[in-house]
């Protein structure tokens, strides 16, 4: 330590590099010491005492390099380029949100679906932009995610103050999650007594209501209450005087491939719903109609229809055609960071599953499974750089993925490689995300909520 003080003094040595902390370079030894003499102050006193305590205001300190060199960090630097990026179109889920409420009719509302964070493109920016579209119910996974939206929303007064949007919690309660509905004016979903019973308890301790939609499980055995006992549970919600039942609805286990399902599972819920509504003299919200269901059996509509992935772009499946003009909301793309020639029979990656048949160029995309291009697709996808599409070679890795470049010489270090979206760079036609999910044995629904949260969205219009 000594001989560390003996160089510091009166030398230019701490120039070099230290913790740039905007008081005089005076101050520079007081922080370098301190650092390595807190547990010795015995010794040291007049060194401690002279160091700066720490206010609130106190900036976060930042490398400083040598005098002169270029890299050195300060305020002018622009922020650091990420590698991979999901460009978010607000503009086409707007778009996309016309389409589907022109092809219900005006009679008929829209719950947008933005459960997953909004399947991956950001809850609060899409629930804000869809306000725009008059849209003002909308549907979410649980109870955490409804209370976020919520609070978003009245941030920004949207869709405004005075008519706040209604938010529905798909997911069965706990009992310890009933106090959230009541406290932030969550919808509640219901399909079972108990459930119901500490609901009632809840909002008659709070004095206030809370707004209720029944479930009724018609064939897609995840939540909601038996047909058979349906009617009772909807009477016994009709009693209680905190519970609003504002909507009787189901959920189609298969709209785009099975009809013949579908039709069955509508008949009966409308069934029980009608039974309902003459037993009470009045009309309920029916809603039944899922993305599937909106554009392949307008007889689904009813009152209300809740277009989830339809709002991003996509259709369930590429099996399921239609009419809409529906605009892909996300693109998914990365930098390449590096490239380099290998020759005939060089493999890459792991497991050596590929091996070169030519000398080629393979560029590396700064890109793996943990940003959500899943480790299924190796070898099964192509990757769009400057205009052209390239194939994607070896096993997907956890932060990087190959592609086969061949002899074009135009490719280098930096430039962005589009996994799935609208457009190319260049303009050429980015891989579908249907496609890539067939390729992979999945849906495009798990595709785009796989991207994960180190990789950045960016929003455009």
């Amino acid at each position: 330590m000594r001989a560390f003080l003996d160089a510091s003094r009166g030398s230019n040595r701490k120039k070099k590099c230290y913790l740039q902390t905007g008081l005089p370079q005076n101050k520079l030894l007081t922080y370098i010491l301190v650092a390595d003499l807190e547990k010795d102050h015995t010794y040291f006193p007049d060194v401690i005492s002279a160091m700066p305590r720490k206010t609130a205001s106190t900036a976060a300190p930042r490398l400083a390099l040598p005098d002169g060199d270029k890299t050195a960090m300060d305020e002018s630097q622009p922020e650091a380029i990420h590698l991979s990026e999901a460009l978010i179109s607000l503009g086409h889920v707007r778009h996309n949100a016309r389409e589907v409420k022109a092809a219900v009719g005006k009679a008929c509302a829209v719950m947008a679906i933005v459960k997953a964070n909004g399947y991956g493109h950001g809850a609060n920016e899409v629930a804000t932009a869809l306000c725009g579209e008059g849209i003002t119910a909308f549907g979410v996974a649980n109870i955490n995610e409804a209370v976020s939206l919520r609070n978003q929303m009245r941030m920004l007064n949207t869709p405004a103050p005075t008519s706040p949007a209604s938010i529905l919690a798909f997911a069965s309660p706990l009992a310890g999650q009933l106090e959230s509905y009541v406290k932030h004016e969550i919808e509640l979903t219901l399909g079972d007594f108990k459930s119901m019973r500490t609901a009632e308890l809840i909002a008659a301790k709070f004095g206030r209501k809370i707004s209720v939609h029944l479930k009724i499980d018609t064939g897609m055995g995840r939540l909601g209450v038996q047909p058979r006992d349906a009617m009772t549970l909807a009477t016994a919600i009709e009693a209680s005087p905190h519970l609003d039942l504002k909507a009787i609805y189901t959920h189609f286990a298969s709209s785009g491939d099975d009809k013949t399902f579908t039709r069955h599972q509508l008949k009966e819920y409308l069934s029980l719903v009608r039974e309902f509504e003459h037993l009470h003299h009045r009309r309920v919200v029916k809603h039944a109609a899922n993305s599937g269901a909106v554009i392949s059996d307008r007889t689904t509509h009813l009152d209300m229809v809740r277009p989830g992935v339809l709002l991003y772009g996509y259709t369930p499946s590429s099996k399921l055609k239609t009419s809409l003009d529906l605009r892909p909301a996300m693109q998914l793309q990365s930098r390449i960071t590096f490239v380099k020639q290998i020759e005939k029979g060089t493999s890459v990656s792991y497991g050596r599953k590929w091996t070169a048949k030519r000398r080629t160029g393979i560029a590396t995309v700064s890109i793996g499974y943990a940003d959500g291009v899943h480790r299924s697709l190796s070898g099964l996808t192509k990757v769009s750089v400057r205009g052209r599409l390239y194939p994607q070679v070896g096993a997907v890795t956890m932060d990087q993925l190959m592609i086969d470049i061949g002899t074009d010489e135009r490719i280098s270090a930096g430039d962005t490689a589009v996994l799935f979206g609208w457009t190319g760079d260049g303009g050429t036609v980015a891989p579908s995300l249907n496609h890539l999910a067939e390729r992979s044995g999945t849906i495009g629904y798990e595709l785009l909520c796989a991207v994960s949260p180190r990789v950045k969205r960016v929003f455009i219009d």
